[in-house]
């Protein structure tokens, strides 16, 4: 670790900090319909859709009719982005006259971006034309991120009331979501990155003469001053309404690029500023949201907790990627590589990363956006070194809890919260209680559900795939990194995370069909089981605390937390592990001394 590198981790760390705390206590406000400063503004634009809606936003809902609104929304939602893929090439916008979308892969992408997933089997500037970047997957960044916080805070209501059937209105909760959160947020976001340089034109694509002379390039003739014919080398520049896109990409923790390369693209992310904006953006919400939770239940220390574990398995985790990173990798240094550090070059293993962010902010980017189940990249997990991409994938792994996605990420937490509660009261013979609320069978059960559930289809998935034909002829790299590729493809769909080895070519039918159904069972499979625990707290009474209670809010209570997490994803996954990445670092190790 260079002391320019610790400098740049610690203001990205105090920058998140610092916003963190008002921007939770807002979006609290906001979720309890209290007076904030835009209500003069959005209000009556937020009265008028429930107007035309005939949605009463003072109706409560039962947690079933919460989960039943949750689900036809989405249906409609995913249907909507399938016809603009299928429909693409009749409908406007679409100034490269792209065609229709392949059904396989158009059923791939609706459900990836209703699940807030953003996995893309696709080249984005070779595949959607404007309106569906717009239409579809844009509007799908704003509706799912919505979706994964209304279900948070009706989880948060749960806690809060007593003897209650409603869990809240969904219509209202998600409207107030977008209007008064995300797409304030992005605006401003949006605003900034165009300031940076990233594109936001409706511009078709354009052809320009190629400065570097590469004879690769396609020609064009052109009449040189003499009368003779020459061919001058061309490139074309993909453009596009991006920067609107890229900022509810990363607010929202959807992560799906513009253009196929995400934020390593320099049209999607040209500088240093815009990097860092876009790495800020990533976690801020998640981590908001930590303080929006102890606001609304009363305690703000309990979501300081919260915030606390979620910041310890991160930070340690960054730094275990970084160093991993920094040390280079052994093969290259056989070959005469230079990888230490210099006046002219970060050093480390700069294989699939950008010259132009270095190890620190590639490493930061890529335990970031896999810690809150963002998805997007600014270099290659695939690139890095194999216990290197073992960090982002076993975050993935460990259920997206560390920070996770906006919404999801925390209920996710929460969740494990209840396991360690239930954990500790075994340890001392008491009926387990968390926020004064006594966690009992149900709850567990429910709690089982929502920890098993993408293990089954992490782990079921990975086995199909290198058991049949059509899984493996789709792997590029045989071997102990080609299982990690798998392995990495149903853990990043069931996380409903969307980053990628870049190895797998996974847009085929067997993948988009098989990921498509690991991505829906990852993001409803969880949320229907967390809407039934909302409603089952939200009917108990509030039992008072004694000497008995288990502190929630201690240092204590971290630690316990942070050793849920983190022996659930070890028990699970290590063995996997062992078969990908661990055996690949051993290869490598062996190799290297040869």
């Amino acid at each position: 670790m260079t002391a320019n590198g610790l400098v740049q981790i610690t203001l990205y760390f105090v920058a998140l900090l610092l916003l963190a705390k008002p921007l939770g206590i807002y979006m609290a406000a906001v979720y309890e319909n209290r007076p904030v400063f835009l209500k003069r503004i959005v209000a009556p634009l937020e009265a008028g859709f429930y107007r035309l809606s005939g949605v009463k936003p003072e109706q409560e809902m039962r947690w079933t009719e919460y989960a039943a609104a949750l689900l036809w929304f989405n249906l409609f939602g995913g249907l909507a982005v399938f016809a603009l893929q299928m429909l693409q090439a009749y409908l406007p916008l679409n100034p490269q006259q792209l065609g229709n979308v392949a059904v396989d892969s158009a059923f791939n992408t609706a459900v990836s971006f209703a699940t807030n997933t953003n996995w893309q089997g696709y080249g984005g500037e070779t595949t959607m034309s404007y309106l569906t970047q717009m239409l579809g997957l844009s509007v799908q960044n704003f509706v799912s991120a919505a979706t994964g916080m209304a279900v948070l805070v009706a989880m948060i209501r749960g806690f809060q009331r007593t003897h209650a059937e409603g869990i809240g209105n969904f219509w209202a909760d998600l409207t107030r979501g977008i209007l008064y959160i995300l797409l304030p947020l992005s605006f401003v976001l949006a605003l900034a990155l165009v300031g940076q340089g990233v594109v936001q034109t409706f511009k078709p694509y354009q052809t320009i003469q190629s400065r570097a002379g590469n004879a690769v390039l396609p020609a064009i003739d052109e009449l040189s001053v003499d009368g003779h014919e020459k061919h001058v080398p061309t490139q074309t520049l993909a453009l596009g309404p991006a920067a609107s896109q890229i900022a509810i990409k990363q607010l929202g923790t959807n992560g799906g690029g513009f253009f196929n390369a995400n934020s390593a693209h320099p049209f999607e992310n040209p500088t240093p500023l815009s990097n860092f904006l876009e790495m800020l953006a990533i976690l801020l919400i998640p981590a908001a949201l930590c303080h929006t939770f102890g606001t609304m239940v009363g305690d703000p220390r309990q979501g300081w907790a919260i915030l606390a574990a979620m910041m310890l398995v991160f930070a340690s985790l960054l730094f275990v990627t970084v160093g991993l990173e920094q040390g280079g990798n052994p093969l290259l240094t056989a070959l005469g590589v230079e990888q230490s550090v210099g006046a002219d070059q970060s050093g480390g293993n700069m294989e699939g990363k950008e010259t132009r962010f270095g190890i620190v902010n590639s490493a930061l980017w890529a335990t970031a956006t896999t810690a809150a189940s963002n998805g997007s990249v600014n270099s290659m997990h695939d690139s890095y070194t194999p216990l290197g991409g073992l960090i982002p994938m076993w975050l993935i792994q460990l259920g997206e809890v560390i920070f996770g996605g906006v919404g999801s990420g925390l209920y996710g937490m929460l969740v494990f919260a209840l396991i360690a509660v239930f954990v500790a009261g075994l340890m001392i013979g008491r009926t387990p209680e968390y926020l004064g609320k006594k966690i009992e069978a149900f709850e567990i059960k429910m709690a089982a559900v929502v920890i098993l559930i993408p293990a089954f289809f992490i782990l079921g998935g990975t086995a199909l795939a290198v058991m049949v034909e059509a899984g493996k002829t789709a792997v590029a790299n045989p071997g102990a990194h080609g299982f990690s590729e798998i392995l990495y493809a149903f853990s990043s769909a069931a996380g409903n995370n969307g980053s990628a080895f870049a190895g797998l070519s996974a847009n085929s039918p067997f993948y988009n069909i098989a990921l498509a159904v690991t991505m829906l069972v990852g993001r409803y499979g969880i949320m229907i089981p967390v809407l039934a625990i909302a409603g089952s707290l939200a009917a108990k009474k509030t039992v008072p605390t004694t000497v008995g209670t288990l502190p929630t809010h201690t240092p204590l209570f971290v630690m316990l937390l942070i050793a849920t997490v983190i022996l659930v994803g070890a028990l699970t996954f290590v063995p996997a592990l062992a078969l990908g990445p661990v055996a690949e670092h051993l290869i490598m190790g062996a190799s290297a001394t040869q």
